[in-house]
């Protein structure tokens, strides 16, 4: 399965070799490249561990699983390979990414039969999506006016490549000069955001949208972060009022953390920057990431 690059370059896994990533290449006739036709799932690793990836490799095959897509590694040798891909790249701080496309069938058609799937690993060095001052002093954020794919249309809890519905809010909201966006289902309830799962804080308890959404990994760990420090958690239907008039609102996703939001259509929230649960909240996950405590380690002790 190795590969000797011979380059500085980082390193790709693809289909059972390692490339330098200006030679990691997959067919044009893939199915993700023609159809967006392939899963993926996101993990970091931190000092030198990775976070939850035996949550992440069971999720990934969840999702193919409903797409009927193969997954062309069992479990065991996929968490292998990640460990390997971020070992190889010598990466402490990492953003992961596994993708299982369906790959190329007999014609460049939309038949999904008689493909032969391809699976990708790369890691790079981790950089938050949301950093510097928005970190520090939240992000403002406009409600899309597209509407989130509904379940009925394509599972939310399936992580698919094709991103072009958060792409177009996201969009949306940046030309109109904010950060992100806040997605709204077709029953007008808040979802989620393009690549994040939402919070909003109210009195002291956490409420976060229960339906049409992918739970996250992250949105998992703040669930559990909460129930460790006693906040009340409520998953349930959340109105964009109720985000408009929460005490705290936040963010969170594998590739930003924890960050909080200060506005929402040019009204503040709660008073404009990160709130105390936002807060606490997000200094028990990089806790939590820098314990190991429900990490893979990458490097042996002979690597450390």
């Amino acid at each position: 399965m190795s590969r000797d690059t011979g380059s500085d370059e980082l390193v790709v896994y693809i289909d059972g070799d390692f490339y330098p990533e200006s030679e990691a290449k997959v067919s044009v006739f893939d199915h993700v490249v023609l159809y967006g036709d392939a899963v993926y799932d996101t993990c970091c690793a931190w000092a030198g561990q990775i976070f939850k990836l035996d949550e992440h490799v069971d999720r990934l095959f969840e999702s193919a699983h409903a797409l009927k897509l193969a997954v062309p590694l069992p479990k065991v040798q996929l968490r292998e390979v990640v460990i390997e891909t971020v070992r190889r790249n010598a990466l402490q701080n990492a953003y992961i990414k596994i993708i299982a496309t369906r790959g190329v069938g007999p014609l460049p058609l939309l038949s999904p039969y008689d493909c032969k799937p391809s699976l990708i690993v790369f890691a790079r060095p981790y950089v938050s999506l949301v950093g510097g001052e928005a970190q520090a002093e939240g992000v403002r954020i406009k409600v899309a006016s597209w509407r989130k794919i509904p379940d009925e249309c394509l599972p939310s809890q399936a992580k698919t490549c094709n991103y072009l519905n958060h792409v177009l809010m996201r969009m949306e909201a940046n030309e109109a000069g904010y950060d992100d966006a806040l997605e709204l289902g077709i029953d007008g309830y808040v979802a989620e955001a393009p690549g994040y799962n939402v919070f909003a804080v109210k009195r002291g308890a956490i409420r976060t949208p229960a339906n049409d959404i992918l739970k996250g990994i992250t949105r998992q760990t703040v669930l559990e972060l909460a129930a460790g420090e006693g906040i009340p958690v409520a998953e349930e239907s959340l109105t964009v009022f109720d985000f408009y008039n929460a005490d705290e609102a936040f963010f969170s996703s594998t590739a930003g953390g924890i960050f909080a939001v200060s506005e929402i259509d040019g009204r503040v929230i709660g008073a404009g920057r990160p709130g105390p649960i936002t807060t606490l909240i997000r200094h028990r996950y990089y806790d939590l990431l820098e314990s190991g405590e429900q990490s893979t380690p990458v490097y042996g002790s002979a690597d450390a």
